[in-house]
């Protein structure tokens, strides 16, 4: 004979999960529709069946220069780094148990691109070709000195974070102070730079995925899968975290270690995307707030969720900037902040409180 709860429970259980999985899919889904479109969207004429036909490998000689050469490595690039940074201000956000919190907010974001900056200006990392398009000679030395200027913002948010307990509110102010710094200093360094550096430099304050390479799209991805599979191992880690420090030390999690890898391994993400698109604010807070609105705090399935929405985010900003005013071309670093702003003032008002 059936007890009626017991088979009440798993039915409400696994509709409850499948809710998640669905809005997830969903988010999937649309990702892949408007990368469709925006392969299509812009002012070389091509069409919806086009581009079909050149994924196919169909197209003409013409059509396979704009959408592998152009059209495809930015799509790619604003997925990309759009998961990156999304699931980067995901974890932030826990393991800080601060809702504000993300690279873009932290500093880490500007502390990432003054170390490009270093190394374009001072170790000549980058210069400009003809078309006044920006080169990055060594796309290595790059990312390590934007790691480096970003891990400068991280070990000052983690020591605020352990030996000084500051709110969360506080920890924000913390983050813009440090973002004030080093972009002061990266003017400093543009006030002495010639202007091929400058002009190499300034990219990155914008923020602007059009000028990414096939190469560099493989380092970023490379990055981000392997720290996406460190945060999905981690995800039950992450969850106890959100019950509190002492509840997740109770529960056998060494908060210290799972802080410090979190933070690190974020860091490097933003320090890898923002060596190659600049500076883009505010994914990191978008994404993670709006899935956790749709489906909660269970990092099984907020990490992936969160990922999905931050490279549609990047993707539907990169290409409103495309194709708003064209041919002219809005830097995406511009569109983000212009979303962000009112999220970031919505969860100030609300109270961090509630969303733990």
């Amino acid at each position: 004979m059936s007890h009626p709860i017991k088979d009440t429970i798993p039915a409400s259980y696994n509709k409850y999960i499948k809710r998640k999985l669905l809005i997830i899919l969903f988010t999937a889904l649309a990702t892949a529709i408007l990368a469709i479109y925006a392969i299509n969207a812009g002012s070389a004429g091509i069409s919806t069946i086009d581009v079909i036909k050149t994924l196919l490998g169909k197209g003409s000689e013409r059509f396979n220069i704009i959408v592998w050469n152009i059209r495809m490595p930015r799509v790619l690039t604003a997925i990309v780094g759009g998961i990156g940074l999304s699931v980067a201000g995901c974890v932030s956000q826990s393991i800080l148990r601060n809702p504000l919190a993300s690279p873009f907010t932290l500093g880490i974001s500007q502390g990432a691109a003054f170390g490009a900056a270093l190394a374009i200006i001072v170790f000549g990392a980058g210069t400009t070709n003809n078309t006044d398009s920006v080169i990055i000679n060594n796309s290595y030395l790059v990312v390590i000195f934007a790691f480096l200027g970003s891990m400068g913002a991280t070990l000052v948010v983690l020591m605020l974070a352990k030996n000084f307990k500051v709110t969360p509110e506080a920890m924000v102010l913390a983050g813009v102070a440090l973002g004030s710094l080093f972009s002061a200093i990266t003017m400093i360094l543009q006030y002495f730079a010639d202007d091929v550096k400058v002009a190499s430099v300034v990219f990155w304050t914008f923020g602007d995925i059009g000028r990414t390479s096939w190469r560099d799209l493989i380092i970023m991805t490379i990055v981000v899968i392997l720290s996406l599979i460190y945060f999905m191992f981690n995800r039950w880690n992450y969850n106890a975290l959100d019950s509190g420090e002492e509840t997740a030390k109770g529960l056998g999690v060494d908060v210290e270690k799972i802080r410090l890898y979190g933070m690190l391994i974020s860091s490097l993400i933003a320090a890898t995307i923002t060596s190659f698109v600049g500076i883009i604010g505010f994914i990191g807070l978008i994404g993670p707030h709006i899935m956790r609105r749709l489906i909660g705090a269970d990092h099984r399935f907020l990490i992936p969720a969160s990922s999905f929405m931050g490279g549609l985010i990047l993707l539907a900003s990169d290409t409103l900037g495309r194709t708003i005013i064209s041919p002219v071309v809005l830097p995406v670093g511009a569109i983000t902040s212009f979303l962000g702003a009112p999220v970031f003032l919505y969860v100030l008002s609300r109270g961090y409180k509630k969303w733990f």
